[in-house]
């Protein structure tokens, strides 16, 4: 089952602001306690002072750690460890046997962005900690040496565009829920909740946030609208006591549209 259980709206937090832990807790599905580049360098140390005094709901908080690989993963661990968060985002995911061992006894959110993390998609997904993968544009074009993951329209790039499905399909092939990059310009509001609609009717389970005032776009998007979910259960409740392929309102239906209106319906928390 590729769902992934804070979303929809995912909340990124600098660890070194805990002013504004509950804040961001309180406004989200769930809040990403960043250790990574939300912080500078010299005050990683102090991050990690705050992430430790910290108190948030455990079920509905993430730490995201510096790379597994980097000089600040061992002090993350650290300070992570006496805290009672087990969700763990790992920056710039490259190695899904680093993962395994170096995060053996956390519930990973695996972080694909840079292009070696993205065309081992598939590999990541398999590691049997990882619990979702999600994908990020601006750091996969640095790593290409790009300059920009859009267009000067706003539209992401044909290999940003790759890298998302590529990490959606990595997700759903092995059941793990997949959650799509953050929106940059903050004050486009109807641009985040377009991208956002999309992200969820492809099947993304999250979206990531940076600005609390993006919250109320994403969850709008993945939320059914009255119409779409009055459509999912008219067509299921036609279903009953079909045998195979039928019409209704003029469409043929089959499987997979039974399937996906069945999926509206659970993005509307009717069905579980």
């Amino acid at each position: 089952m590729t769902t992934f259980p804070m979303g929809p709206a995912l909340l990124f937090c600098p660890a070194d602001r805990p002013d504004r832990f509950a804040k961001a807790a309180e406004r989200a599905d769930a809040v990403i306690l960043d250790l990574e580049d939300a912080v500078a360098p010299e005050d990683k140390e102090k991050a990690r002072e705050n992430l430790a005094a910290s108190d948030l709901d455990p079920e509905r908080t993430i730490v995201r750690v510096n790379p597994v690989h980097s000089t600040s993963f061992r002090a993350d661990l650290e300070a992570l460890a006496v805290t009672g968060y087990r969700h763990v985002m790992a920056a710039k995911a490259e190695d899904p046997g680093e993962i395994a061992h170096a995060l053996r006894h956390y519930q990973v959110i695996a972080l694909l962005e840079t292009a070696l993390g993205v065309i081992r998609a598939p590999e990541i997904a398999q590691a049997k900690n990882v619990a979702a993968l999600m994908w990020g544009a601006e750091d996969l074009l640095a790593s290409l040496g790009g300059e920009s993951s859009r267009t000067t329209q706003g539209s992401y790039r044909g290999v940003a565009v790759h890298a998302r499905s590529t990490v959606l399909l990595a997700a759903g092939a092995y059941g793990k829920g997949a959650i799509d990059a953050i929106y940059g310009n903050i004050a486009d509001t109807a641009g985040l909740e377009a991208e956002a609609r999309d992200g969820a009717a492809s099947g993304f389970a999250a979206k990531a946030c940076i600005h609390p005032g993006q919250v109320a776009a994403v969850r709008a998007a993945f939320a059914p609208s009255e119409e779409e979910k009055a459509y999912a259960r008219d067509l299921l409740a036609a279903a009953r006591g079909q045998g195979g392929v039928f019409s209704f309102r003029g469409e043929m239906i089959d499987g997979p549209l039974l399937r996906q209106a069945e999926q509206t319906l659970r993005r509307a928390g009717i069905v579980s």
